[in-house]
């Protein structure tokens, strides 16, 4: 040990007594605190709190349809339970934070499906996605299978992502392209392809982030004794940047962010509102987020100068 450096505690039972979790990953138990099993894995999830939280904030502030409000507090909830899960290593805390993710995109499929059909439909879909979330919580619940889990909920993201895809390029890009052949060729909204361009960045980026959090997972869980050596030759705190779980919680925590504002995205541009609200993600390095045109960085500078 040296003065920039201290080693692990060895694991053990902690505050919280002995796990009865059926998952338990790469960062090892109450070795850094009696008080909290899993330290990184617990803190990260505040990345879920805060993302939420401006969600919220947005949803409210811009008036952006219902179904959205509800996403970024199922969101939150992901972040809540996880943070239980982690911190107590108890298995109901595991349930709250894996089967809120199965709500949470079913929510995000019912924003996708439901966009402008009949509400008979609307309550349809509802049910049939109930049903869907019922089934997925007493299978895993009797199985107990993390496989299972983890199948079911790529499968609906992934449905819900191509989906998208999809729409955006065989639903918006023509209403798009027809509305801009009618406006003023001095307006101010940007081009079909301007517009379609960057949220094929975002696709891209989002994915990206997501795939790249659950590569760096997938590596830790692969070669987690050699990590495990490694973090203890290195001591803390340096060796928290290897614990790869946290950045799978701050990977996943920001493409799913992504993707539920490119879904807002998507349906302000369906709804013809694009001359009303914008996009605003000036780099890969700021946080995307659909605002009024009105509350667009250059719109209150030349409203100060006014």
């Amino acid at each position: 040990m040296s003065i920039l450096s201290f080693p692990y505690h060895e694991p053990r039972v902690g505050f919280w007594g002995k796990k009865t979790v059926t998952l338990n990953f790469c960062e090892e138990d109450y070795v850094m605190s009696y008080y909290c099993a899993e330290v990184c894995n617990t803190v990260t999830n505040i990345l879920f709190l805060w993302l939420g939280a401006r969600g919220i904030k947005a949803c409210l502030k811009y008036g952006h349809p219902a179904i959205f409000l509800v996403t970024f507090i199922g969101y939150i909830i992901v972040g809540l339970g996880s943070t239980l899960f982690h911190a107590t290593l108890k298995y109901p805390m595991q349930l709250v934070d894996e089967l809120a993710m199965i709500y949470t995109t079913c929510f995000m499929a019912h924003a996708t499906f439901a966009y402008a059909r009949s509400a008979p439909f609307s309550i349809a879909l509802g049910a049939g996605l109930v049903g869907l979330a019922y089934f997925i919580t007493a299978r895993y619940y009797e199985t107990k299978d993390p496989q299972f889990h983890q199948d079911a909920y790529a499968l609906l993201t992934a449905t819900v992502v191509f989906s998208n895809i999809y729409i955006m390029e065989r639903t918006l890009r023509p209403a798009l392209k027809a509305r801009e052949k009618k406006r003023s060729p001095t307006s101010q909204v940007p081009s079909t392809r301007e517009s379609l361009s960057q949220m094929w960045i975002m696709v891209a980026t989002g994915l990206s982030v997501f795939l790249g959090g659950f590569l760096v997972w997938s590596l830790d869980n692969w070669y987690c004794d050699t990590i495990r050596g490694w973090r203890h030759q290195i001591q803390l705190p340096w060796a928290v940047v290897l614990e790869g779980h946290a950045w799978w919680h701050l990977m996943t925590g920001i493409g799913a962010y992504y993707y539920i504002v490119w879904r807002i995205w998507i349906q302000r541009c369906l709804d013809g509102d694009e001359d009303k609200f914008r996009l605003y993600w000036p780099s890969v390095f700021h946080l995307p987020e659909v605002m009024s045109v009105n509350d667009l960085p250059s719109a209150r500078e030349n409203t100060k100068r006014q």
